[in-house]
């Protein structure tokens, strides 16, 4: 029997409060969103981390998928990290990429961003695990979706499954995609601006993730049955404490959407009963009581 597909998707820069207040059917169709924090603040850095199993999550969750530290989704091991069996997919090798190969899957990646770019020295620390990747550039998601669908169409010829990873630029600065009915050199979200343009970094924002679920409609669905892990690689300042855009460590910039399902189990919040109360709320409300003392 052929294993379960895994399909990874990184909406670039996406805020959480965006994907909250966004119509995406097809993106809140995969599992209850979660409010996350990334392992950093710009893409180079996420997405390094995150091969190497270090997804978004809930810290202090203490549960498995929805908290990395208590049971990550992909989890490489070896002597010197055993798994604790609260991991979705054992993995070895010296990335998750390489380690879904050894299980015998196709890997195949689609990015947007430049740190990507398999002509850069970091852009092939990125793509050269994969079997077979494309990098069209930003905002080209119609185009890397027919390279997916390609190879998926090659892989069920051959019998084998598939690991998929989609790096999204659209929802990336300057926030643009095909058809928007906004100028694509027109940026509201530069580093050291003076001027706010918040609400226009958030109506646009907003209207890049609804295209991108439109267009993930299919792909979605399709691996429904199988696993899906859709997340934020970092966020965005859009004026908060004076900063624009990211690459600064900021609540902004570190907050993100997170979506998963596990083998077609959509990943939800445990229910506790009311008298358990993770170790991380209880610190908090210690900090709270502290402070009110003085």
């Amino acid at each position: 029997m052929t294993p379960e597909p895994v399909l990874f998707i990184t909406l670039d820069s996406c805020r959480f409060d965006t994907f909250a207040s966004a119509h995406t059917p097809n993106l809140k169709a995969v599992a209850p969103l979660h409010k996350a924090q990334s392992p950093s603040c710009f893409t180079y850095g996420s997405h390094s981390a995150m091969f190497v199993g270090f997804t978004p999550g809930i810290p202090g969750a203490a549960e498995p998928l929805l908290d990395p530290k208590f049971g990550k989704l992909f989890k490489l091991t070896g002597p010197a990290f055993p798994g604790k069996g609260t991991e979705g997919y054992a993995l070895q090798g010296a990335n998750i990429v390489e380690g879904f190969a050894r299980l015998g899957y196709r890997t195949v990646g689609a990015a947007a961003m430049g740190w990507f770019d398999p002509e850069t020295a970091t852009g092939r620390h990125l793509s050269a695990p994969f079997d077979r990747f494309a990098f069209p550039g930003p905002y080209n998601l119609r185009e890397q979706l027919a390279f997916v669908e390609a190879e998926h169409a090659a892989a069920a010829r051959e019998g084998v499954p598939t690991f998929t990873f989609l790096n999204i630029g659209e929802t990336h600065v300057p926030y643009w995609f095909e058809g928007a009915p906004w100028d694509q050199n027109d940026n509201p979200c530069i580093p050291f601006q003076s001027v706010d343009r918040s609400a226009e970094c958030r109506t646009r924002q907003r209207a890049c993730l609804e295209y991108v679920d439109r267009m993930l409609a299919g792909l979605l669905h399709r691996h429904l049955g199988g696993t899906i892990l859709v997340c934020g690689d970092h966020g965005d300042c859009w004026g908060e404490d004076g900063i624009w855009e990211h690459g600064v460590m900021h609540e902004m910039t570190t907050t993100v959407p997170l979506v998963m399902r596990d083998k077609g189990r959509a990943i939800g919040r445990a229910q506790r009963p009311a008298s358990v109360v993770p170790f991380g709320a209880r610190l908090s409300s210690l900090r709270r009581e502290v402070a009110a003392l003085f």
